[in-house]
């Protein structure tokens, strides 16, 4: 089991959703990764992500699609890259990002409560 936070703490943590408008590879990256483009909606905007989601999602199918992120992170440099957002997910059986999204369409900028 993990260590446990405060309630405090994880009101701290501005995980919203948005809609991917963009997404190209990412050779540069000393890890496999895919350079995003996320539509956070008005209140945040569209903020830059890199993700290493090349076992399970190529560019092309990634556009469009809703993800699930942490949007108040500083950003992080990465290759010449600056990632502001962590787009979540989980490891499938192979150890493979598999990202987390709402399972129906939700207004992007949505917060997680």
């Amino acid at each position: 089991m993990s260590d446990v936070i405060s309630w405090e703490d994880f009101e701290k943590v501005d995980v919203r959703v948005g809609r991917i408008v963009a997404a190209e590879p990412f050779p540069e990256a000393r890890k496999p990764a895919i350079k995003l483009t996320v539509d956070f909606g008005p209140e945040v905007g569209k903020k830059r992500s890199s993700a290493q989601l090349t076992g399970n999602y190529t560019p092309d199918v990634l556009v469009g699609k809703q993800v699930v992120a942490v949007v108040n992170f500083p950003p992080k440099r990465i290759a010449g890259f600056e990632s502001e957002v962590l787009v979540l997910g989980v490891p499938d059986e192979r150890g493979e990002v598999v990202l987390l999204s709402p399972d129906r369409e939700v207004p992007p900028g949505g917060r997680m409560f």
